[in-house]
């Protein structure tokens, strides 16, 4: 028995997993007790599941965390559009909220002011590829070392320049990873995905002083977004799609952010076409900040107006009750009323993130021929979209397909929304569960992740 734990922002949920059968016992769930200490709302899920499942008292536990505000991440790098923009993509991929992009123009009298801003956890320092310009790497580190930064830095730009930036930086902590981009128009992102989330568990698990306990650090393997986009990962092998374009979506709607993960069949022409500085990726996470179903109700609520949603509640007075989820995010919903203002909020939220993720796209002639410019990823032959986040798994499945339905089929407007997809919710956070298994170094855990997530795609 495994017992598999994400510790979020609103809620703490437990999957007890049969891991010699690949099969999901029973799940719990608590607020996250972050007023008192997190293992108190863990021990209550505990304590259910064993009433349940007596097998469970002596399970291994394995757990996720983005309670307290998660993994805030300030990208450091060089051209905006190029390592910057490469820094950014992989924070994202790592489970961060990325709460800064601070590049070469951003190195002078504001720079220390503007990275206090941030109130990051980490930095991630790029710059330059492999064999390149040392200059633009070495110019930030030493602003970085001259500012009064003191947490600690994942350092991913070029290898040439390893040794000099860590004499520069003397003083902070360093965790040293691959390049970024060793060469133009290639983004290798693992290397620094490993770095960020050992820095995640070393100082930013610990240093937010969640629990008393030492245990809660010990059980906990990463950030949940990042624990989630492995599971969504398996969940894409799983799903088996070979077409080009085809693949998975995952939107998972919390309190404060909509996150939406995705994988998705490269398209060997559409790559080729495309004016793109920074390869894309088969694997994209992007995190929404001011999209949420409380601490971000109101600016949820503000976008949704701006963009021109039709929500069937005046804009008024989801405003207004939007500000009142803000003020008091432990709200819940107990009417037909506050459950229409939810709904409101999460079909703003996931329309307006899968929007975002997805962008628009067309083609242009340009001096050098045809070519598509793209401001996302096109996401319209994606053939699975799976819902997460509390909201939906509390609704019933008319709710929940009207939620994720409204971000679907054919656009005339040109966003590049997923058209004919299979719609589902993981109501049992299988997910987060095999994406921890799987992280897990136990023996066989990611086969054991495999086929829970097989069993997930095909009920």
């Amino acid at each position: 028995m495994v017992l598999c734990v994400d510790f979020g922002s609103t809620f703490t949920k437990a999957a007890l997993v049969d891991a010699e059968q690949a099969v999901l016992v029973g799940t719990a769930q608590h607020r996250t007790t972050i007023d008192t200490d997190v293992l108190d709302g863990f021990a209550a899920c505990r304590d259910e599941l064993v009433a349940a499942h007596p097998e469970a008292a002596g399970a291994r536990t394995l757990a996720c965390s983005s309670a307290g505000g998660g993994l805030r991440i300030a990208v450091v790098g060089n051209e905006p559009l190029v390592t910057a923009e490469a820094g950014r993509r992989v924070a994202l991929s790592s489970g961060g909220a990325v709460v800064a992009v601070l590049g070469r123009d951003d190195l002078g009298e504001s720079f220390d002011a503007a990275l206090a801003a941030a109130r990051a956890d980490v930095v991630l320092l790029t710059g330059g590829t492999d064999g390149g310009d040392e200059e633009a790497l070495l110019d930030a580190a030493g602003a970085l070392a001259a500012s009064s930064w003191d947490g600690p830095v994942v350092l991913a730009g070029n290898v040439e320049a390893r040794d000099q930036v860590l004499a520069i930086l003397g003083r902070l902590p360093v965790e040293v990873a691959g390049n970024v981009v060793p060469r133009i128009g290639v983004l290798a992102p693992e290397s620094a995905r490993e770095a960020i989330r050992a820095v995640f568990l070393r100082h930013v698990i610990g240093g937010k002083h969640l629990s008393a306990s030492d245990d809660f650090a010990a059980m906990v393997l990463g950030a949940t977004p990042d624990v989630v986009l492995l599971g969504v990962e398996l969940l894409a092998e799983a799903n088996g799609s070979t077409t080009p374009g085809a693949g998975v979506a995952v939107v998972d709607v919390g309190g404060a952010t909509t996150d939406v993960h995705t994988v998705v069949v490269g398209d060997p022409e559409e790559t080729s076409l495309a004016r793109e500085v920074v390869a894309p990726t088969a694997v994209t996470r992007t995190v929404e900040g001011d999209l949420g179903m409380r601490w971000s109700a109101a600016t949820t609520a503000a976008a949704a107006a701006e963009a021109g949603l039709d929500l069937g509640i005046g804009g008024e007075v989801l405003a207004d009750a939007a500000r009142r989820r803000t003020t008091e995010p432990g709200l819940l919903a107990g009417d037909d009323e506050e459950r229409a203002v939810d709904e409101a909020l999460a079909t703003a939220a996931v329309v307006l993130a899968v929007r975002r993720h997805a962008g628009r796209a067309k083609v242009v002639l340009a001096p050098d021929g045809r070519v598509v410019e793209r401001t996302g990823k096109d996401l319209r032959a994606v053939d699975l979209v799976v819902g997460s986040g509390g909201v939906l798994r509390a609704a019933g499945d008319a709710l929940a397909t009207r939620v994720l339905g409204a971000a679907t089929g054919h656009d005339p407007d040109g966003w590049q929304l997923p058209e004919t997809p299979r719609l589902v919710v993981d109501r049992r956070t299988v997910l987060a569960a095999a994406g921890l298994l799987a992280l897990s170094g136990m023996p066989g855990g990611t086969d054991v992740a495999r086929r829970l997530i097989s069993a997930s795609v095909s009920a």
